[in-house]
């Protein structure tokens, strides 16, 4: 089948300029028809790839809820080992579990912290860094504490 630009191009032909006048109107109306049935076929075509995109954003919906499920249930199966080995750790061939010590601020009433330790006017964020480092310079920061706490690690 010809471009539609083609048969476009034709149809002008078919017509003399000058005096409106139809030089070959079979020629004409079986141009009309092709084109219609060219412009048909696009507006199919878009149909189903509208259609197609549709059914890909269904696919892609359902495959996100379906990696969400298995992210959700590796976390419970994280917790449910770190709840049975109680800090102990495990090694075989094919997996090991060890643990790591670290530590992290808690913010208990962001409205007693200090102005010191919240970003410039434009960010409305609280520096944990700001605190971490004054609680460790022996500072006493009012509406936030550090917490030890252990990380497991699954390999």
């Amino acid at each position: 089948m010809r471009a539609l630009y083609e048969i476009e191009k034709e149809i002008l032909e078919c017509v003399d300029l000058e005096t409106g006048e139809i030089i070959d109107p079979e020629k004409l109306d079986a141009l009309e028809m092709e084109r219609e049935k060219k412009i048909e076929a696009v507006i199919l075509w878009r149909k189903d790839l509208l259609a197609e995109a549709e059914a890909v954003k269904k696919e892609a919906d359902a495959l996100s809820k379906r990696a969400k499920s298995c992210e959700s249930k590796a976390e419970q199966l994280k917790n449910y080992i770190s709840y049975a080995l109680n800090g102990e750790k495990f090694k075989t061939d094919r997996c090991s579990v060890s643990y790591r010590n670290g530590s992290g601020i808690v913010l208990d009433d962001i409205t007693k912290i200090s102005a010191k330790f919240w970003g410039d006017i434009k960010e409305s964020w609280i520096s944990k860094t700001k605190i971490k480092e004054a609680i460790e310079r022996g500072e006493v920061v009012e509406g936030a504490h550090q917490e030890e706490k252990q990380s497991i690690i699954i390999k």
